[in-house]
């Protein structure tokens, strides 16, 4: 390394690793969305039950997504300390 400089090499390894994390983590939100609102789907509920797998869904597939940017994001980090 360049003293502290990035190489056009490290930009671009850096570039592809937030992509695949928010890649990675909308595919996460939509399947933690899907499986909290398939019971609904599934049975017949009232809509205020409904509503409520909803709005739980949406918060936890945010929640889940959010921390998979996190996960992906740090493990890149100790990856790149570790001079991998």
């Amino acid at each position: 390394m360049d003293m502290g400089r990035e190489s056009r090499w490290e930009k671009d390894a850096m570039t592809v690793e937030i992509m695949f994390a928010l890649v990675s983590a909308a595919f996460v939100a939509v399947a933690v969305f899907f499986i909290v609102v398939l019971p609904t789907l599934v049975w017949d509920v009232s809509a205020r039950v409904d509503k409520g797998f909803q709005a739980a869904a949406v918060v936890l597939g945010l929640g889940a997504a959010g921390w998979r940017v996190v996960h992906v994001l740090l493990s890149y980090g100790r990856r790149q300390r570790a001079g991998r």
